[in-house]
């Protein structure tokens, strides 16, 4: 690797949540100091959301490593349980065997140990991380064990964090109960420009740089222009221009290497992807267009066997998902807030999933990434997306929509893939 080049003892920008290497931004430290306060107060839950790769995992890890010894943890990453199969899994990390335990025999053993453990002087603290993921009947059995207390206090402290996802589930009327008692609500956002400057120059010291200019100056706006600030994003970049480098024999990234690194990754610049609106239906006419470079091609949304929207794509990044800050928005309890994006260049059209919770999929088999082909029909949710190549000629069907005026209808129809 490139360690020995670059004078470096550890890898800088690792994926991998590393608590050594957390960059306190300041609104990381008020998500701190919230999960914080969990150890000294009681009523009520603390909800940490932020997008992917917003830095949650770390912060917590990090919080965790701080904590004293007199605090229990269990701590819960696997999200996508029944409602026994959770209560069973909060067991397993207090050093339960539960797994022949009924429903009732698994609540009176969590009852008795919270008991246990406040009688000892001990703090027993509850953390699930991506809980976006939880259902309704799940988060209503978390909201029953922060019930349980004794004469003065409640017996579990309990921190939430995942997905903006979480904060419209909270806020939905079937959980209005469990709304009223959490305490402190925080969103991680992305870093600002400056941040994002200290935040690569904090990995590389951690990492053994000793304060030596790795990254040339020029390349941190262009890192920022085209990460968003995301820090997951950041590292990916970083470590592909590092590489970029070390394949050259350099010790220092300089724009031409970040320049490759970009190319390599087939990124786009983040801000594409920024001018989110929602997208009229084919009835009130297609989108008009923002600039003059050519159309690569153009996609059809359908449900139902109908179309309901047309989009032509240039260059640039489209977001699908569920609210309305996406560039395509589909409004459906199927879709998460942000599910999937189409990244379009002159040569190539990809469909990438975004860490949904329900996926996308292509002939019935589930994919995080597709080269899209003409023709190509993606399930996403309860929709399918069929993707038409306008690069090259080709024999029109019934369901471009030339030939549904032709035909004198106002929607075409899609084929849904066929299973097997």
């Amino acid at each position: 690797m490139y360690l020995e080049l670059f004078k470096l003892h550890e890898l800088p920008f690792r994926l991998s949540p590393d608590p050594q290497f957390l960059y306190l931004s300041k609104q990381h430290a008020r998500a701190k100091a919230y999960m914080e306060s969990t150890i000294w107060f009681t009523d009520g839950f603390v909800v940490i959301t932020g997008e992917i790769g917003a830095g949650k995992t770390t912060l917590i890890e990090t919080f965790l490593r701080e904590l004293q010894s007199d605090v229990v943890v269990a701590q819960i990453n696997q999200t996508q349980l029944s409602p026994t199969a959770f209560l069973q899994t909060v067991l397993v990390q207090f050093g339960f065997s539960p797994f022949h335990m009924k429903k009732p025999e698994v609540l009176a053993t969590l009852n008795q140990f919270l008991m246990e453990q406040y009688s000892c002087g001990r703090k027993v603290l509850l953390i699930v991380d991506e809980a976006q993921n939880l259902t309704n009947r799940v988060l209503e059995e978390v909201r029953m064990l922060s019930g349980v207390e004794t004469t003065k206090e409640k017996a579990l402290r309990i921190i939430l964090a995942g997905q903006p996802e979480l904060s419209d589930k909270l806020n939905s009327a079937e959980l209005i109960q469990l709304a009223q008692r959490v305490r402190l609500r925080f969103h991680l956002t992305a870093l600002s420009k400056a941040e994002t400057n200290a935040y690569i120059d904090h990995r590389l010291e951690v990492a053994g740089s000793q304060g030596r200019r790795i990254f040339a100056e020029d390349t941190y706006a262009t890192i920022y222009k085209y990460t968003g600030g995301v820090p997951r994003l950041i590292n990916t970049l970083c470590d592909t221009c590092l590489m970029a480098a070390y394949g050259k024999d350099r010790d220092a990234v300089t724009a031409e290497e970040l320049e490759a690194a970009i190319k390599e990754l087939e990124w786009v610049e983040f801000a594409s992807g920024t001018n989110r609106m929602k997208v009229p239906t084919i009835e009130q006419g297609p989108a008009p267009p923002t600039d003059t470079s050519p159309i690569v091609g153009r996609i059809l949304l359908a449900s139902e066997g109908k179309t309901l929207v047309e989009r032509e794509l240039k260059s640039g990044r489209l977001v699908i998902g569920r609210t309305s800050d996406n560039d395509l928005q589909i409004d459906s309890k199927f879709i998460s807030r942000h599910h999937c994006q189409i990244v379009t260049q002159q040569d190539s059209c990809v469909i990438e999933d975004l860490n949904s919770t329900n996926g996308i999929f292509i002939q019935s088999r589930r994919v995080r990434r597709h080269n899209l082909n003409d023709g190509d029909v993606v399930q996403v949710g309860q929709h399918e997306i069929m993707y038409i190549d306008e690069r090259s000629p080709r024999v029109r069907n019934s369901l471009d929509p030339v030939d549904a005026t032709e035909t004198g209808t106002a929607t075409g129809t899609i084929e849904k893939p066929k299973s097997g």
